[in-house]
């Protein structure tokens, strides 16, 4: 995805950065297994662009956060930072993403950038006429 170029873009991504290390703070410290997020967005198609990861250690562990309610939560709390932060997700549940180091593993040979970047094609809406 691009990297922001302007002086706004910028901005808006250390907002987004600030917003989502308090996240991940917060994060590690009450949900099980979560181990890291990271965000990726094409600043032409903001904020419908805008992709966060969080990954957990183990698929076992993504899956519980799911069944127990933790996923939700995440998906909460980086609303509610990114919210302060000035940016609004247009679709929460489809613009935040849970993923495994397992799976990465498993399935990626553990490259995280590629994994990522084969995600980056799913902005949820266009925020600009065709």
């Amino acid at each position: 995805m691009a990297k922001p170029q302007s002086k706004t873009q910028k901005k808006i991504d250390n907002n987004i950065r600030l917003a989502l290390n308090a996240v991940c703070e917060q994060a590690l410290d009450e949900v099980p297994g979560f181990q890291w997020l990271t965000h990726r967005a094409n600043y032409t198609n903001f904020p419908a662009s805008l992709l966060i990861t969080c990954v957990f250690e183990t698929e076992d562990q993504r899956q519980r956060a799911q069944q127990d309610g933790n996923s939700d939560r995440l998906q909460k709390l980086i609303q509610a930072k990114l919210l302060k932060a000035g940016v609004k997700l247009p679709a929460l549940k489809k613009q935040v993403l849970f993923d495994s180091e397992q799976a990465c593993s498993d399935e990626s040979g553990g490259d995280w950038e590629r994994r990522l970047a084969a995600s980056a094609g799913r902005a949820v809406a266009k925020n600009r006429p065709g």
